[in-house]
Formats: C-alpha cells, sequence, structure tokens
C-alpha cells in the first residue's frame, strides 16, 4: 500500500507540474496589445475617502465603547495602501498599555486564507493538486469510515472549502490551538465523526485547516509556520507577525479578556501548536494591511508583471464562491438599509454579494480573548480590518457599516471599463445601417445565427417603428460595456430613448450575434 501511495504521489506531482506551467501562446497578441484594465474615473475619489475617515473613525470608537472592548485597532486600505489607522484602549489593562496600529493581537480565523495562499503556491509550483485525494499527504485519512459508502474521498480542495464532511467545531476547535503535531496525528489515526457526506454541505471546520498544515508541512518539507513565514510573510514585508506569542516584544502583545461580572477577566494566551493553520497568526494592523494590499492587487486582470509571492490569478481564485453559504434575505446594514445578501466560501475566505452587486471578500476571527474581521471589495478599491482583544469579538457589524458609510459619503463607484476596439468598431458599424437596416445582410458585420434568428424584415420593421415613436434621433450616447465583447448605448430622440443593448462572438474577428433595442419608459 505505501508503494502504491507513493507512485500516486508522483503521478499527481507530475500531473500538477504538466498543468501548472503557463502556455505563453495562450493569449492573441491582438488580445494583448488591445486590452485595457478598467479604472477608477473619479479623480477626486481619494479626497472624498479622506474626508469620510474621521466618520469611519467614530464608529469604531463607538463600537468600542459599547461592547466594552478593552482594546481595538482598527485600518482602512485603499489602493494597495494603508491610508488610515488607529486604536482605543489597552492591550495590557494591567499596565495600561495603549493599543496602536502596530499592537499585535491574534488573529484567529483571519489566519485560514495564508494556509490556503501557501496550499496554492505549493499548488502553482506543481507539488500538489486541489483534487488530490488529502490523504495521500495526511496518510491517517486512509481509513477514515465515511457517512455513507458512496461518500467520494476528502481532497484537498474539500479542507480548503470547508466541504470535507466534517462538523461545526468552533467551540472545541479554540481549544486545541497549542496541541502537538503527535496529538494531532493521533487524533486522526483514532478515527473521526463526520456530519455529512463529503463535497455536498458547507459547515465550518477547523480541524480541517489543521489537516492543510499538515499537507504544507508534509509537502513542503519544512514546518507549515515555517514554510508560510518564508514564502507569505516575509515576501510581502510582515516582519512583525508571529506564531508564538512568547516571541512577541510584551510592549506590543495583546493580552485577551473576558467581559465577565462587569469586569474584564484575562485569557489564557495558547502557544503555538499543530492548529495553528487554523488560527494562530499574530500580527498588527500595519502588518495586515501588507496582506490586504496584496489581496487588492489582483485586480483588476492585466498582462503586467507578477510582484507578489503568488500569482495574481491564484490570489483571485481564492475569492470566489466556491462552496455556498448562506442567504441572508433579511440582511441590514446598521444604517437600518434592506439589502439582501447571499454568502459563500472560498480558499480560506469568505465572499459576499449584496443587493447592490457590491462583492466583499474576507475572514472573521475569534478565540478566547481575541475578535477580529477584514473585508476587501475589489472592485472598490478599498477594505477595512478591525480588532479586539475581547473573547470573540464582534467586528463584523462595525466594519459593515464603517464600508457602507465609506462608499456612501465618498460617492464611491466601481472601476469603469475602457471600450475595447473591436466593441466600438461594431458600434460604429451598427450606427451607420440605422435606421433603414437595407445594407445589413452585406456588411458582413452579423454573425450566422443573427437573421437566421430573426429576419431582417422584421428587425428593419421594429426598429423603424421605434424611430417612428421617439421622434429624430439627436444624439447617439456613449458607448457602456459590460466586458470586451458586451455592451450597451442610448439613441435620444426628440421624444424619448431607445437602448441598444449587442453581444459579439467567440469569433475572430468577433461579429454582432444579438442585438436588442428597447424604448426606454424612465
Amino acid at each position: 500500500m505505501k508503494k502504491t501511495i507513493t507512485l500516486l504521489a508522483s503521478l499527481t506531482v507530475a500531473i500538477a507540474h504538466s498543468q501548472s506551467v503557463p502556455n505563453k501562446n495562450s493569449v492573441p497578441e491582438n488580445f494583448l496589445k488591445t486590452y485595457q484594465a478598467p479604472i477608477f474615473t473619479d479623480a477626486e475619489r481619494l479626497r472624498k475617502l479622506e474626508a469620510a475617515y474621521p466618520v469611519a473613525e467614530k464608529l469604531y470608537r463607538d463600537w468600542a465603547e459599547k461592547a466594552h472592548f478593552p482594546g481595538m485597532a482598527f485600518g482602512i486600505v485603499v489602493d494597495g495602501k494603508l491610508m488610515h489607522s488607529g486604536g482605543f484602549g489597552y492591550t495590557d489593562v494591567a499596565k495600561k498599555t495603549v493599543a496602536t496600529s502596530k499592537s499585535l493581537f491574534r488573529i484567529a480565523s483571519m489566519t485560514k486564507s495564508f494556509t490556503t495562499m501557501a496550499v496554492l503556491k505549493l499548488r502553482d509550483e506543481g507539488k500538489l493538486r486541489l483534487d488530490d485525494p488529502a490523504y495521500l499527504y495526511v496518510p491517517e485519512l486512509k481509513n477514515l469510515t465515511y457517512v455513507t459508502r458512496d461518500s467520494p474521498l476528502i481532497t484537498v480542495r474539500n479542507l480548503m472549502t470547508h466541504s470535507a464532511g466534517f462538523p461545526e467545531d468552533n467551540p472545541w476547535g479554540d481549544r486545541q490551538l497549542s496541541d502537538t503535531e503527535k496529538e494531532l496525528t493521533d487524533l486522526i489515526k483514532g478515527g473521526l465523526s463526520l456530519s455529512n457526506a463529503t463535497g455536498i454541505a458547507y459547515e465550518y471546520s477547523n480541524l480541517a485547516f489543521a489537516m492543510l498544515g499538515r499537507i504544507i508541512t508534509t509537502v513542503s518539507g519544512k514546518p507549515y509556520q515555517q514554510y508560510i513565514t518564508d514564502a507569505i510573510l516575509k515576501p510581502l514585508g510582515m516582519n512583525s507577525t508571529e506564531w508564538e506569542y512568547t516571541k512577541v516584544p510584551a510592549n506590543l502583545l495583546a493580552h485577551g479578556y473576558r467581559w465577565q461580572g462587569e469586569q474584564w477577566q484575562e485569557e489564557e494566551l495558547l502557544h503555538d501548536g499543530s492548529h495553528g493553520a487554523m488560527g494562530g497568526l499574530i500580527t498588527s494592523i500595519d502588518d495586515f494591511a501588507k496582506y490586504m494590499a496584496f489581496h487588492q492587487s489582483a485586480w483588476p486582470p492585466r498582462s503586467d508583471a507578477e510582484t507578489g509571492p503568488v500569482k495574481r490569478s491564484s490570489v483571485r481564485e481564492m475569492q470566489q464562491p466556491w462552496t455556498f453559504n448562506n442567504l441572508a434575505a433579511g440582511f441590514k446594514y446598521p444604517s437600518g438599509r434592506a439589502c439582501p445578501m447571499v454568502s459563500s466560501y472560498g480558499y480560506g475566505l469568505r465572499w459576499s454579494r449584496d443587493c447592490e452587486g457590491r462583492v466583499m471578500v474576507g475572514h472573521t476571527g475569534g478565540l478566547p480573548g481575541f475578535g477580529s474581521q477584514w473585508w476587501v471589495l475589489p472592485e472598490y478599491g478599498i477594505g477595512v480590518v478591525a480588532y479586539g482583544n475581547l473573547t470573540y469579538a464582534s467586528m463584523g457589524n462595525v466594519n459593515f457599516a464603517v464600508l457602507d458609510t465609506l462608499i456612501n459619503l465618498a460617492g464611491l463607484k466601481t472601476r469603469q471599463l475602457p471600450v475595447s476596439p473591436i466593441l466600438a468598431q461594431r458600434k460604429a458599424e451598427l450606427v451607420q445601417l440605422l435606421p433603414d437596416f437595407t445594407k445589413a445582410e452585406a456588411s458582413k458585420i452579423f454573425a450566422e445565427n443573427f437573421f437566421p434568428d430573426l429576419p431582417v424584415e422584421l428587425r428593419r420593421k421594429a426598429i423603424q417603428d421605434l424611430y417612428a415613436k421617439v421622434g429624430k434621433i439627436k444624439q447617439v450616447g456613449e458607448l457602456i460595456p459590460e466586458n470586451q465583447l458586451r455592451g450597451r448605448f442610448l439613441l435620444e430622440g426628440e421624444r424619448g430613448k431607445i437602448n441598444v443593448f449587442f453581444t459579439l462572438t467567440p469569433e475572430n474577428p468577433a461579429l454582432i450575434q444579438q442585438l436588442d433595442f428597447r424604448e426606454v419608459t424612465q
């Protein structure tokens, strides 16, 4: 059996390596020359945000007082820079050590995305595959008893996305942080209880991330803490971040507390151990902002040279919704504004999208003595992070409030995509055919499906009827692209407006496959 596992592992590495080598010819050269990344178009954007920072800081201060935090630290990251930060209260109540952006807090489950980033780095280097059975790297899982005979084997990806079938284990998992590697091995070897078949449900598992730590150790040949430090933390300049609290300078270490009996009671700090991959990192706002900046730098997709410890595409892969988590139909922002929200889990990250289309990526963290949370909004270029040294300190509500406030006060808009040359060309050619459409078939700008889908006579009549209704066209509006091959524009007439939508084919050159004209009624 051991020989079989070794052969499988070797085959896995070979396949992974073959899949990880980039194909330099995979993107047509004309696309590389014409593609333009989306940009922020508001020249006053940063100034407007700066004016909103005092309001955001007050939200954090009020929340800290209301929730009885001994200490709190926060940061606002914009376009890859920590633009505003601060702290309130104390990291050590007895010594009255003031909390600042340099104070080092245990960030608990915010650690999880560092673990998955390390796994992706190993994947990109051809050393493992995400769909490998996890037992190839954690042999004790080979004898795992599943809840059903038809349950598929747990994969590395299942561990990363909380879909392995393990039960939610927050209260128990929080106390395993300092367990030894032998204790983790004995736990798995002794048999595990599962709550679901593999791959069918989201259930938050700290144990799964302890196993990912073991996988990193096995594949990299060094303790996962050292690998993550060498491969991610140091390259990002996170030089103050530690795993073991005894290595943190006393004047910077945040002590954890519980609010009980109308007073703060200090919680015991746990040492680093085998479960640290699920929640062991200790870091500051200043350091963590560098990690947030790296996540922001993955957007938008572009052809620039890679500069980070992990490929931009792999960071974006982390930020995708892999396992559905929840639909909060009754969600309300702290201001009281109702806005349903859907949530999923990515790779060590939570993914949420609200009713206005805002996508947020981040994670919460909670341990005895600590609570933390961060979000980045990739399309807005902003992010927030907050720590508190109180047991399971809830930071989600205040971070939602701060983000919503910053967007509204600064009137933030998402990046705007420039019009691709082919989209602009097809628009110009299309406008020349309107409204009679008599030369449409000979124009060669329409795909082979276009006229069979709707005869030219019917299209001509529909267009001419709309023109008669809105009157003489006074202005052709700017093209608003949805992507490189799809967009819309307005025809503004004397008595009304027409919305024109068209989308192009995957051919090269791309042709018009769909064209819709609709009167604007509002």
